[in-house]
């Protein structure tokens, strides 16, 4: 892990994350910046594009829709999210977020607090066509466990 300190990560240096749907980056990692707290990033998902059901065993999860329009699955209970409304997802509770306006849509996430390793941090509950692809080099903070459910 590196030291904690002041840096300017943009968006450009985050490595993308596709393979559970949407363009998933984190930015603001205990790799990137030392943080030791949590992690922070951003979601871009196209339309009719999602993001696979998934919980955190360890983390609550804050996001807020920069922009676009998206539907948010919280255990299987639909919820409408819009353009800067925030949203805070309690510990091991299944969501899945969904694209259903016509323009791309943003989200800022951060996790926190960390898991204590990162294959702990994230569980899938479903599977994607993308989950077969390799995890990139620069992931390496949400690792999942693949559980999937009948």
């Amino acid at each position: 892990m590196i030291t904690p300190r002041p840096r300017v990560v943009d968006l450009s240096e985050a490595e993308p994350n596709t393979r559970r749907g949407g363009d998933l980056r984190a930015l603001l990692t205990p790799a990137t910046v030392g943080s030791t707290s949590g992690f922070m990033g951003v979601a871009l998902i196209q339309p009719g594009d999602r993001i696979a059901e998934h919980y955190h065993p360890y983390s609550e999860e804050f996001v807020y829709v920069v922009c676009g329009q998206l539907e948010v699955d919280l255990d299987g209970e639909p919820l409408a999210l819009q353009p800067e409304q925030g949203l805070m997802i309690p510990v091991n509770m299944r969501h899945r977020f969904r694209n259903v306006g016509k323009v791309e849509a943003r989200l800022v996430f951060h996790l926190g607090p960390l898991a204590p390793s990162p294959p702990l941090g994230h569980v899938d509950t479903e599977e994607t066509v993308a989950a077969a692809e390799p995890v990139g080099a620069g992931e390496g903070l949400a690792v999942s466990r693949r559980q999937v459910r009948s």
